[in-house]
């Protein structure tokens, strides 16, 4: 058997992986060890790790991350320990693959800690750009520690092409967020007005905004000019999921938890968990905020996304996108245009739903142990 490292460190990043982790938990080749890190383990959090168990796999290490802070010093130092629990996984254990997606910073630090024992990484989601956050680095950096690479259109394979200065092993496998929607039961009305509380059928819209990291004390003044936009607009629902745990992430949250507070139109939520943000997502009216998800899974629907500033330029721009600046007036009124625009058609620009057993049989290979 071929010993596999699987490395989550957010409810984000879990509720991708799940078509991929199905399949490498079902293969009698591989033993998969799942390792929760990042926010999966911290109550503040929504204690997401309980998630993965209560899908019925088991996770091999729980690596408590500890986040003192938001601040560019509490981030470093978490990086710092972060890199330094994973040293001591990777000396005691011997993997035959490591598999991470993304950008995290916390990413980042878990497999740059395996650099030294010359484990093989296989990275998913790379060649994006998002020049509004320091992701782009981590994510560029992730790419150049991997010898597999799992792009989820042809127009990302090619950048990471440029980025290894090489075409071998880098596929493009679709994303794993369209694996999901085409093969997950979402929820019906009923049932996610029962589990959350939250009415669909009255006009939403979903909200997801987390803090740019390049310039990240201008984010108390992006929160405002957001909170500024709602306030103007009648008629409409809020949804607000929760910013992650970036640099000035808990300036952007306790803004909008006042916000919630002072509205009876509006509701926060921690985490949706996959299912739940998927079903609120394809009944929502629209979405606002800077949120990866609303550059894949929203084309998938199709559904209008108001694309808040630069934390993710560079991305693929596809017919549901609308980048807008952080300002009051453009923001109510790309809202009030969407309000009136036409029914989109569906872009698959991010594969055919099968993109997990692309991944599985380019890693068995890889790994010399054929599909």
């Amino acid at each position: 058997m071929k010993k596999i490292a699987l490395l989550t460190s957010s409810r984000a990043d879990y509720g991708i992986y799940v078509p991929l982790i199905t399949l490498l938990d079902r293969d009698a080749d591989i033993d998969l060890d799942i390792i929760a890190f990042g926010t999966h383990n911290m109550a503040a959090y929504g204690n997401t790790v309980s998630k993965i168990e209560s899908d019925g796999f088991h996770v091999a290490h729980k690596v408590v991350t500890k986040i003192a802070g938001d601040d560019a010093h509490a981030v470093s130092v978490c990086m710092a320990e972060t890199s330094m629990d994973f040293a001591k996984i990777w000396s005691e254990t011997e993997y035959d693959l490591i598999i991470c997606l993304g950008d995290r910073y916390e990413m980042f630090a878990a497999v740059s800690a395996s650099v030294p024992f010359n484990i093989p990484v296989a990275h998913i989601a790379g060649g994006e750009t998002t020049l509004g956050a320091i992701d782009n680095k981590f994510r560029h950096c992730l790419s150049l520690f991997s010898s597999l690479h799992f792009a989820s259109t042809e127009f990302y394979r090619q950048r990471i092409v440029e980025i290894m200065g090489e075409d071998e092993n880098i596929f493009d496998t679709g994303s794993l967020s369209f694996d999901n929607l085409k093969h997950q039961k979402l929820l019906s009305l009923d049932e996610f007005q029962t589990q959350f509380n939250i009415d669909l059928s009255i006009p939403s819209i979903l909200i997801t905004f987390h803090p740019e990291t390049v310039e990240p004390e201008n984010n108390a003044g992006y929160a405002d000019e957001l909170i500024a936009a709602l306030e103007c607009v009648s008629g409409l629902q809020y949804i607000i999921t929760m910013p992650n745990a970036d640099t000035y992430g808990n300036v952007i949250r306790e803004k909008l938890n006042a916000f919630i507070d002072r509205n009876e139109n509006a509701v926060g939520v921690e985490s949706f968990g996959m299912v739940g943000y998927l079903t609120c997502m394809k009944h929502c009216t629209m979405m606002l905020g800077n949120t990866s998800s609303g550059f894949v899974e929203a084309s998938y629907f199709p559904k209008y996304v108001i694309n808040l500033g630069r934390r993710q330029e560079g991305r693929f721009v596809t017919q549901n996108i609308l980048n807008t600046p952080i300002r009051k007036d453009d923001i109510v009124k790309q809202i009030h245009h969407v309000l009136d625009a036409p029914a989109l058609n569906p872009d698959h620009i991010y594969g055919d739903g099968n993109s997990a057993q692309k991944i599985m049989t380019h890693i068995k290979k890889f790994i010399n142990c054929e599909a």
